[in-house]
């Protein structure tokens, strides 16, 4: 559904593959019911490693598109979805927070407004 479980927020020389264990276990800690987690191409490697080993869960891998033969792969784009919803709201769209705290929060903020738009 593409919804918002934990967010995190480090700087920009960080890789998500070694920050992404960080959100992965807050939301299990939120969520114990998640026994998986779907990721793309880039999270191969470091992060698939983290979330075995330390929250002992696997990761769904969606497959690349191959160029002549397109298909509608399931799980793909939910999180390109999702990231896209926040490109409407103008606080997102470039860095203007000072502090993580209130860029996490406005990423909140905006997500409760989508799902607000939903009902």
């Amino acid at each position: 559904m593409g919804n918002l479980l934990s967010i995190f927020i480090h700087a920009a020389n960080i890789h998500d593959t070694k920050s992404g264990i960080v959100p992965a276990h807050s939301a299990c800690l939120k969520y114990p019911a998640i026994q998986r987690f779907c990721a793309d191409a880039g999270y191969r490697g470091t992060f698939i490693n983290d979330v075995e080993k330390i929250l002992c869960r696997s990761v769904d891998i969606s497959e690349k598109i191959k160029p002549h033969e397109w298909e509608k792969l399931k799980w793909r784009w939910v999180v390109e979805r999702t990231f896209s919803w926040f490109n409407g709201y103008r606080r997102l769209s470039k860095d203007y927070e000072i502090n993580e705290s209130s860029s996490a929060s406005m990423v909140k903020l905006s997500h409760i407004h989508t799902l607000l738009l939903r009902l």
